[in-house]
């Protein structure tokens, strides 16, 4: 396990959709994102945390993406991909992931918030061939296994999720 040092540079990188659906199925909640850049950033130096979203037209997304800019993230949106016969398509898998190589030469550690597998390439790369430290943040209990494996360090929100969730308050009072 690499140590963790204050002045370590970090960029934060995170899939909003990954991580809406994973709290939403599991906890039946929200993410709380300012917890999440906290405990992602970790008392170290931030230089990017960008979170990605998918603009979908609903009610109160703009609520919801003025909140994430009010809690430090920086926002790269696009639209929802709506296909003939309605299939609906809307991952940044590619985008966030040429941004953590873009980035990456100017960063020691490399946050990705996102218990998808189709990082682990990209974890593999920055390490190898940019040298940086990659941790994961996410719900471990829909986290692909061998992400888990390949990072340096993984922060399973499952272990405390009281921290990292928003219930609704129709759902507490039920």
């Amino acid at each position: 396990m690499l140590p963790v040092y204050v002045n370590q540079r970090v960029g934060i990188f995170v899939d909003v959709q990954n991580l809406y659906y994973s709290a939403k199925h599991i906890y039946k909640a929200k993410v709380n994102y300012s917890a999440l850049l906290k405990t992602a950033l970790n008392g170290r130096e931030l230089i990017r945390a960008i979170a990605y979203v998918v603009k979908a037209d609903e009610l109160g997304e703009e609520k919801f993406f003025e909140a994430l800019r009010g809690a430090g993230w920086e926002l790269k949106a696009k639209d929802l991909q709506i296909f003939p016969g309605g299939q609906k398509k809307a991952d940044w898998d590619v985008g966030l992931a040429m941004d953590a190589i873009e980035l990456g030469s100017k960063l020691d550690v490399v946050v990705i918030v996102s218990g998808d597998g189709d990082y682990i390439p990209l974890v593999e790369h920055l390490k190898r061939a940019v040298g940086c430290r990659v941790e994961c943040v996410a719900f471990g209990k829909s986290t692909s296994g061998k992400l888990k494996e390949v990072v340096d360090s993984f922060v399973d929100m499952d272990e405390k999720p009281a921290n990292f969730l928003i219930r609704d308050r129709k759902r507490k009072e039920e």
